[in-house]
């Protein structure tokens, strides 16, 4: 089977108001979004409207959207990903590689640093970020929930000064 991330019918693009329920779709069927307790109630109040001050980038395959990213720049001497998800149905064929490129190809023309959190029971993920060459930074205990950690993590193009 051709990996999705491949086909020229595959695009980023800025997320639009009609995109809404699709996003919260995605969101609230997907780990480690439930297990943290969000819920779809959750996601309508944080995409009404879309979040605002913030790149929003949504990853459409032939008028589908099948996953999500949110960066808020200037965090840290960088950019903050705040969110990245992909579709239960379709993890494992190169989305999130794709989405995650694209968040960092914008980082990375303005800024030396990108910023990311992932649980640290969502040992995917953390595989994920950490082949995709990020560092862990450290963890935030009891952060989203009691007795879990969200872990910090780091890539970097060099330091935010070069003296």
């Amino acid at each position: 089977m051709q990996p999705i991330d491949d086909r020229p019918d595959t695009l980023i693009r800025e997320m639009q108001p009609e995109d809404r329920d699709a996003v919260i779709g995605i969101l609230a069927h997907s780990d480690p979004w439930k297990r943290l307790g969000f819920a779809a109630a959750d996601w309508e109040r944080i995409f009404t409207p879309i979040p605002m001050g913030r790149d929003t980038f949504v990853l459409d395959v032939r008028g589908t959207v099948l996953g999500i990213a949110i960066v808020r720049r200037k965090f840290l001497f960088g950019d903050y990903l705040e969110l990245l998800g992909i579709s239960p149905d379709v993890t494992g064929r190169g989305l999130g590689t794709r989405l995650l490129s694209h968040v960092e190809s914008h980082t990375f023309a303005r800024a030396h640093n990108l910023f990311a959190c992932v649980s640290d029971f969502n040992d995917a993920a953390r595989a994920f970020y950490r082949k995709q060459g990020y560092k862990e930074i450290g963890p935030m205990p009891n952060f989203l929930i009691p007795g879990y950690a969200e872990i910090l993590l780091r890539k970097t193009s060099g330091p935010a000064r070069k003296d």
